[in-house]
């Protein structure tokens, strides 16, 4: 099974801009190329062995979402048909396919835009201390997992190491300015509510997801990155939901749960993961590409 996992790339003469927890960036000129590997993370460290598959379903879901919203806002993406790319990648392109895409050149707003449908994760623990999240209100004796009235925006920070910080509404406002906050929370809300909708049908709950958006060289503001993959969403099934504790899931909580099983202390070195749970990560991220795309990953 290792063999078949793609856990760094090299492609030699062509600028890497950067490596992220999952993904390579390297600059094409006017031009980025993202190839999303399988390398997976839980608690801010990358695993020392990925998932087989798991860059090529990150990115057919990222690519249906962002067509399935782009009546909503454009978003980044040129193309990801490895017969439109350039020359120059023309050594890489069986690696590249399936798991890249070229897009557009993008200044990212330095800020997760979050959206919560239902009460978990971060947001549960903040509303269990002070009644809000990211200085929202909510109505009090809500239980883990409950859904919402309304979906609610829950900026964070996009820490560079360690954790996101949530913020407040002002506090966003005073990052991505004011000419963008409102717009920007309007579309995320927007592009969830739509998204919810349609994976509602598929017998999944998304139950919150993250968006990041940039500003092009002609300042058109665009939604850049992933998109409601299981990296970047809480999926959960809509069969097994009961409100008032934790979700069967179909992203990565259980290999997050197989890691606090062990009681690893979360400084490295990170553990190795058994075959066994890279083998169940993998069912789990390959169900939910499946149900939602209707297509088989093969």
């Amino acid at each position: 099974m290792a063999n078949d996992v793609l856990l760094k790339t090299d492609l030699k003469g062509i600028p890497l801009k950067g490596r992220g927890k999952v993904r390579d960036i390297y600059d094409l000129g006017d031009r980025l190329l993202i190839i999303a590997t399988d390398r997976i993370s839980a608690f801010d460290y990358i695993m020392p062995n990925g998932i087989p598959d798991k860059g090529r379903i990150l990115n057919g879901l990222s690519l249906f979402w962002f067509n399935y919203t782009k009546d909503i806002i454009k978003n980044h993406v040129i193309t990801a048909d490895i017969k439109d790319y350039p020359y120059e990648l023309k050594p890489y392109l069986d690696m590249l396919k399936d798991r890249s895409m070229i897009v557009k050149k993008a200044k990212p707003f330095p800020v997760e835009c979050v959206v919560r449908g239902y009460l978990s994760g971060s947001g549960w623990k903040e509303y269990k201390e002070t009644g809000m999240v990211c200085g929202i209100k909510l109505k009090p004796g809500l239980v883990e997992s409950d859904q919402l009235p309304e979906p609610i925006f829950t900026p964070s920070t996009k820490a560079v190491t360690g954790h996101d910080e949530n913020i407040d509404l002002k506090r966003f406002e005073e990052i991505v300015g004011k000419k963008y906050a409102k717009t920007i929370v309007e579309k995320s809300i927007a592009i969830y509510k739509k998204a919810y909708e349609y994976a509602y049908t598929k017998g999944i709950i998304i139950s919150d997801t993250k968006f990041e958006f940039g500003l092009t060289p002609e300042e058109e503001l665009i939604v850049i990155d992933e998109m409601l993959t299981p990296d970047s969403s809480r999926f959960w099934s809509l069969a097994d939901y009961k409100p008032g504790g934790p979700q069967k899931s179909f992203d990565k909580q259980f290999l997050r749960d197989w890691l606090e099983s062990i009681h690893w202390n979360k400084k490295p070195p990170t553990p190795n993961l058994p075959d066994e749970i890279v083998k169940k990560t993998r069912e789990k991220y390959i169900e939910a590409y499946t149900r939602i795309t209707g297509k088989n990953i093969q």
